[in-house]
């Protein structure tokens, strides 16, 4: 299954500058400066083209965009696609269209890409178990040779997960975590380790079941992130203001994953409800950003340092204000080399279709928020539900659930 449609856009223009020193830039400020640059590289047509892009994306080291689709296809449940470069255009692949069934239905947030390109992700629906609808499966797409065939990985049952969506992580052990927001003991989702035995079939373990209690409930739909071992997370609700929390959990002995809240958001002021994923800049220190909360309560972009006695300090460095700016930000952040963090938003702009934003140090303890690009709607993107990808090249990528030239959701290209 999967099909065969392709269409093709032009790419983006490449970047022209590489990052400078302040020095160079001093040295060459004669030159006019390169404006930030957005432009639509696809536009989904719905269908079995796939509609509704409610997802993260990847990038292999050939340049192909790797994503999902939570609805269309060839049975109206979903795809998996691919975003090939060739030449001026990119060629956008489907690789699989699920029918939701035993197969799974409903895959948000994307795929993952193991070491020999083989993809991996979750899909909410189908599969088996006593939910309605199915519990949700993981899945496994395997490339051979440049076909590609499906598998399921796990399908839950609801007593140790359900309806997973969120994106997946490889360890450093070479095993897949990931987290469900619903089921479990207490029904309050997961986070799970999937294992594969020499035979190849795998095993699923749950290493911590929320409490909806001091640990937070409900998994966040942002992916887990691995430091020296150490795994990173948000949970969107509990903890000790309701508000959600930022948790690690430290590899033991006996396959154990002693689980420990490091923070409590608070609302506003502070942040509230973490729906993304985070991210680590080479100091140590953790970004991310908040659904609720902030100054505002239009969301934020919050910073947790480490502290010498093991714990770790809350800053908010933005606050939305609902309006050009942006508010109700749920993807993750993206760091470049300079240390300037880029996101989106999922609303506000003008006209209310969310942006693209920039954060910039200005002091030790201050950032600047700019807009880079305001959301128009169709032709143009439309409410960027997730964060974007850095090519290595000086270009991210994303997409949005609507907007391009059929409003079913489109991918870009922007370069700072």
């Amino acid at each position: 299954m999967g099909g065969a449609r392709e269409k093709g856009f032009p790419m983006a223009a490449a970047p022209q500058f590489a990052f400078c020193t302040l020095a160079v830039l001093a040295a060459f400020a004669a030159f006019p400066a390169r404006a930030a640059t957005t432009d639509v590289v696809y536009s989904f047509a719905g269908d079995e083209d796939g509609e509704y892009t409610d997802t993260d994306l990847v990038m292999d080291a050939s340049g192909n965009i790797y994503g999902t689709s939570v609805q269309g296809g060839t049975f109206s449940s979903g795809t998996v696609w691919r975003l090939s470069p060739s030449g001026d255009t990119w060629v956008h692949t489907v690789l699989y269209s699920f029918t939701g069934g035993a197969d799974g239905g409903e895959p948000y947030k994307g795929v993952t890409l193991d070491a020999s390109g083989n993809l991996y992700g979750t899909a909410v629906t189908g599969g088996s178990g006593g939910c309605e609808g199915g519990c949700g499966v993981v899945y496994k797409l395997t490339n051979t040779n440049g076909t590609w065939t499906q598998s399921v990985v796990h399908a839950f049952t609801g007593e140790d997960g359900s309806g997973p969506g969120a994106g997946l992580t490889i360890g450093d052990d070479g095993d897949i975590y990931g987290m469900t927001p619903t089921g479990g003991a207490l029904g309050l989702g997961t986070i799970f380790r999937l294992h594969q035995k020499k035979n190849g079939t795998w095993t699923l373990e749950d290493i911590h079941t929320f409490t909806g209690g001091a640990d937070g409930t409900a998994g966040s739909v942002g992916r887990l992130v691995f430091r020296g071992g150490h795994i990173y997370g948000t949970a969107v609700a509990g903890g000790a203001y309701g508000e959600g929390t930022v948790y690690e959990l430290t590899p033991a002995r006996h396959g154990e994953w002693p689980f420990r809240t490091i923070y409590s958001f608070k609302g506003p002021p502070d942040g509230g409800f973490a729906y993304g994923g985070m991210v680590f800049d080479g100091l140590g220190n953790l970004y991310g950003t908040a659904y609720h909360g902030g100054a505002n309560d239009f969301g934020c972009v919050f910073q947790l340092t480490p502290r010498q006695n093991g714990e770790w300090k809350e800053s908010v460095l933005y606050s939305f204000k609902g309006g050009k700016d942006g508010e109700s930000s749920i993807g993750n952040l993206v760091l470049d080399q300079s240390g300037n963090l880029y996101g989106t938003t999922s609303a506000g702009g003008s006209p209310g279709f969310g942006v693209i934003f920039a954060l910039t140090p200005a002091s030790r303890h201050k950032w600047k928020e700019s807009v880079v690009h305001t959301f128009q709607g169709s032709p143009d993107g439309a409410f960027a539900y997730n964060g974007m990808v850095d090519s290595g090249t000086g270009t991210f990528y994303g997409v949005t659930v609507h907007g391009g030239v059929d409003d079913e959701g489109a991918i870009f290209a922007f370069t700072p």
